[in-house]
């Protein structure tokens, strides 16, 4: 029998507890304490409660939790002792038949853990799908997480404790997320195209205008076609753009553009940009399901570039649709020599139609993008979804101290010109200036001592700085701080220093309008509205150039990592995103 959150609303407190008996190992007091908020608005606002109740129980509590938990392929497994839900849980994913092997690496691996962390291994071992992991990718998992601090673990082992609670519960109400499932599918048929060097180590990388890149193209489009749009077209620097049509008794519609890139890092993920594609894509595919028209039309961009992993040029994707393609990126080379005129023209784009791409944007409503956060601020509130206030403007400099080397053993402490203890000194400025902030946040990423010894005091050290905030005049105000304290710190070590600005990219603050319909989106779904910023770049904020803008950021698994192969999320949050996405849509009010 599956039960209905209309059934659990009305039950007696009994009645509600058997129904939800089981979510959480041998804790029944969770579920009674989250009951008492009753009524539940959906199922994802009874899992953030749930979330919430065991936050609020304290550390304590959740060690005890955590403690509650069998361990993997452990002795419960081999008495037969574990909960129905575990024993389910650890037979999808293939423990209770594995080789003599494994199950000693598991073991070995199982007295590891609890000897460092005084607790069990706990992972959701259903996985983002709900379908299992397999037995290496439980085995590598456990492995890699053996090197986490014991506090990141610890808040590590409650998030993948959640994600089963979360699969029970949809076992329980037979909530099977249809849409997440088939986006989360769509991802893992992309990603087999990566360019050469990488595919064949496992590794996704796809840059501009390579084979694979111009296979994914293909993919993308034909699934546009699949899911009922009326146009589907590649464009003059390699975008896949969808139109699909507003009713037709609209006379003269405008036009809402979303989407966002499908090239990647070196190494990336499978989800950074190309999750923005997919879900206006399951969008429109529903819409066409059921025969609706929207009264505008709905233009789902799939950017060519946006990392700047091949050229030295970014956006190259967007960029054109605002009128911001330079020329002279054309004579760029690639590593192996090939220039971008030569691979575009190997692509047969039409480099001349170019000029023809930008938008204009008296014909648009704006541009709104759902992307993965890239980031833990999600993840480490167990919230799916967040809406962006603002993209956040940066500087970006290469600097360089120049002091005196001198011998390490008879240079005294203060008779040093020490170049590197400049920069470090710098450093730690950035980390306590960017913090006063709150939603700053400032970097020096590269730290060089050319041709350093370890007995000779560093006579030059280079250096590149990055600083960002959500709004224009908070990073110049931050910059001008830092320049400052760089003045400060060159006099008074008695060293010079130079510094050249190499980017500057203004704040892109979402439009009122268009973050509050994000907004209602969210809300609609039972779920608390979370506002954040966007420390990484967008295609979002090329657009913002030219039309209003506003993004939805989906969490991130494993801390929220990007750019990096464990970049991951759950097929019931990209269900959320899809539901959120299609409620933004059809409650545009054009009155």
């Amino acid at each position: 029998m599956a039960y209905t959150l209309e059934f659990l609303n009305a039950a007696s407190p009994g009645e509600a507890a058997q129904m939800l008996d089981g979510l959480y190992e041998h804790s029944p007091w969770i579920a009674a304490k989250a009951l008492e908020q009753r009524p539940f608005k959906s199922l994802a606002h009874l899992k953030h409660i749930l979330a919430q109740v065991l936050q609020d129980g304290g550390k304590d509590a959740q060690l005890a939790l955590i403690r509650a938990h069998p361990e993997l392929a452990g002795k419960a497994m081999v008495s037969k002792s574990l909960t129905a839900e575990s024993s389910n849980e650890q037979t999808k994913a293939g423990l209770t038949e594995r080789s003599p092997e494994e199950f000693a690496r598991i073991q070995q691996l199982n007295a590891d853990y609890n000897a460092k962390f005084g607790f069990p291994f706990i992972l959701a071992v259903r996985g983002p799908r709900g379908t299992g992991l397999t037995k290496s990718q439980i085995i590598d998992t456990f492995a890699r997480r053996l090197s986490n601090h014991p506090d990141f673990e610890m808040a590590e082992a409650v998030r993948n404790i959640h994600r089963i609670a979360e699969i029970r519960l949809a076992d329980k109400f037979k909530a099977e997320p249809t849409l997440g499932n088939e986006v989360w599918d769509w991802h893992e048929e992309l990603a087999q195209y990566s360019d050469p060097g990488f595919s064949e180590q496992g590794q996704l990388t796809v840059t501009y205008l390579t084979d694979a890149h111009r296979a994914c193209a293909e993919m993308i489009a034909e699934r546009m076609r699949n899911a009922g749009f009326d146009e589907v077209t590649h464009d003059a620097v390699g975008n896949v753009v969808g139109i699909y049509k507003a009713a037709p008794n609209v006379q003269d519609p405008k036009t809402l553009m979303t989407g966002s890139h499908y090239d990647t890092v070196r190494n990336g993920g499978k989800y950074d940009g190309r999750l923005g594609i997919f879900v206006p894509i399951a969008c429109v595919q529903e819409l066409r399901r059921t025969g609706a028209r929207l009264p505008f039309n709905l233009e789902v961009v799939a950017f060519s570039e946006e990392e700047g992993q091949r050229f030295r040029a970014t956006f190259l994707g967007s960029g054109a649709l605002i009128g911001d393609f330079r020329q002279e990126w054309l004579d760029q080379t690639d590593a192996e020599g090939v220039t971008l005129r030569k691979a575009m023209q190997s692509a047969g784009l039409a480099i001349d139609d170019i000029h023809a791409l930008k938008r204009d944007p008296s014909g648009y409503l704006g541009f709104v993008e759902v992307h993965i956060e890239q980031g833990p601020v999600l993840n480490e509130l167990n919230l799916p979804l967040g809406v962006v206030t603002s993209i956040n403007g940066s500087l970006r400099y290469v600097g360089e101290f120049v002091g005196q080397a001198s011998h390490a053993g008879t240079t005294p402490m203060d008779r040093r010109r020490d170049a590197a203890c400049a920069a470090a000194e710098l450093a730690l400025y950035l980390e306590e200036r960017a913090a006063q902030d709150g939603d700053s946040v400032a970097t020096m990423g590269m730290l060089q001592v050319p041709d350093g010894s370890i007995n000779v005091v560093p006579g030059r050290c280079t250096f590149t700085l990055d600083l960002r905030a959500p709004l224009d005049a908070k990073r110049d105000a931050l910059a001008a701080d830092v320049l400052a304290k760089l003045e400060d710190i060159a006099v008074r070590r008695g060293v010079s220093c130079s510094l050249k600005e190499t980017l500057r990219a203004s704040a892109a603050p979402s439009d009122p309008a268009w973050q509050a319909r994000w907004e209602a989106a969210v809300n609609s779904l039972g779920l608390p509205v979370f506002r954040m910023n966007s420390g990484a770049g967008h295609d979002a904020m090329k657009l913002h150039e030219i039309m209003p803008q506003a993004m939805l950021f989906v969490r991130g698994e494993n801390a929220g990592i990007s750019h990096n192969p464990l970049e991951s999320t759950h097929a019931d949050d990209i269900e959320l995103a899809v539901r959120a996405m299609q409620h933004l849509l059809q409650h545009i009010d054009l009155s």
